[in-house]
């Protein structure tokens, strides 16, 4: 029985959601207990209300689909413990990532390499000066201005500047990824994992657990070898766990970007072997963050010496690692509730029916 094992979808506990027996981790069901930031009900109605002032989605959709792509439940069961402000601003900028997602693959489905390039560099720029951009016409760059502005304001300009560089980099791997998919390259297996964390933008959402703590990290805590380890695997299992859920989804779409796709292409596996080789993959991550998270903790205690400092910081690495251990459960459920991966309830499988096939922001 699934430790949490009821939709948040419609608000109701009496949806039971069935996990197909390829896709079930007995251990995450067992093992990491689902929790939900109390702030949720009012999160899911503010970033919808969000999404429609930003012009990111049609009203139509989203009427129709937006509570049920769970893009709130996925935050709400990360960032446990956040200020509410601070969970609407991180919900809202994730909201805005999935559209950003839509709008990149739509752009390549169709051959918008014009379009691509002009919202990269102009994405690049809002990022650098959100204030001066919140009024851009592609409602993409103004929604991005919107959502690092409300980022940038809870913690000092260090951590703004690390938040900037490392999603500057987000960008240019998107960059790669539509260069691989326009000319039909897969990825060899190494190089797609090192892709795979900065499109899946490993180090943003571990960025965003500071914010959540209330307290910017050192670097000699965020880069000691267990924080460090910890944090990269509560990360890989989500990439790798997105890329077994949705691999339907992407053979159908003639994907190239996929764990999976790069096992059978590269590693000569039948596709069947390659699912087994994924799965094989994600069970051994689970398996290693466990003993990660005992070394995170013990190092936890270290920090915790006689000095306010001291406390206070090995509190915040407490909470962050709770969090890191959240997002497997977030994720998993996320997974089976989101619209996002229900293909077989698709008009056309290789066509999401939540995304909008227009440029948005070229009239």
């Amino acid at each position: 029985m699934p430790a949490f094992p009821y939709s948040t979808t419609y608000g109701t506990t009496s949806t039971v959601i069935a996990v197909p027996p390829s896709l079930s981790l007995r251990v995450i069901e067992a093992a990491f207990p689902r929790k939900l930031h109390e702030y949720w009900p009012k999160l899911q109605e503010k970033t919808r209300t969000w999404l429609l002032e930003k012009r990111l989605m049609p009203a139509d959709k989203v009427a129709e689909y937006a509570d049920g792509l769970c893009y709130t439940d996925l935050m709400a069961g990360y960032y446990i413990g956040a200020p509410d402000e601070v969970l609407q601003a991180i919900a809202d900028y994730s909201a805005w990532f999935f559209v950003w997602d839509d709008r990149h693959d739509r752009d390549i489905v169709h051959g918008r390499s014009a379009d691509w390039r002009r919202l990269r560099f102009r994405l690049h720029a809002a990022l650098d000066s959100p204030e001066d951009h919140l009024h851009h016409g592609d409602p993409l760059v103004a929604g991005l201005a919107d959502s690092v502005r409300r980022l940038y304001s809870f913690l000092p300009g260090t951590w703004n500047a690390r938040f900037a560089r490392h999603f500057h980099e987000v960008i240019e791997a998107y960059d790669r990824e539509f260069r691989n998919r326009t000319q039909g390259i897969v990825p060899t297996v190494e190089g797609y994992l090192a892709l795979r964390r900065l499109t899946f933008a490993h180090w943003i959402w571990t960025d965003l657990l500071e914010p959540s703590a209330g307290c910017e990290l050192p670097d000699a805590v965020r880069k000691h070898p267990a924080y460090r380890r910890a944090a990269l695997l509560s990360q890989e299992f989500a990439a790798w766990y997105n890329d077994l859920c949705s691999l339907p989804k992407e053979i159908a779409g003639d994907e190239v970007h996929n764990l999976g796709i790069s096992l059978v292409t590269h590693e000569g596996l039948t596709l069947e072997e390659a699912v087994e080789e994924l799965r094989r993959r994600i069970e051994e991550c689970i398996s290693e963050f466990l003993a990660a998270e005992r070394d995170a903790l013990r190092f936890a205690d270290e920090l915790a010496d006689d000095t306010v400092r001291g406390k206070e910081l090995s509190v915040a690495v407490r909470a962050c690692l709770g969090n890191m251990r959240n997002w497997f459960s977030s994720v998993y459920w996320f997974h089976h509730e989101s619209g996002r991966y229900m293909v077989d309830s698709w008009d056309d499988r290789s066509t999401p029916p939540y995304v909008n096939n227009e440029a948005a922001g070229e009239k």
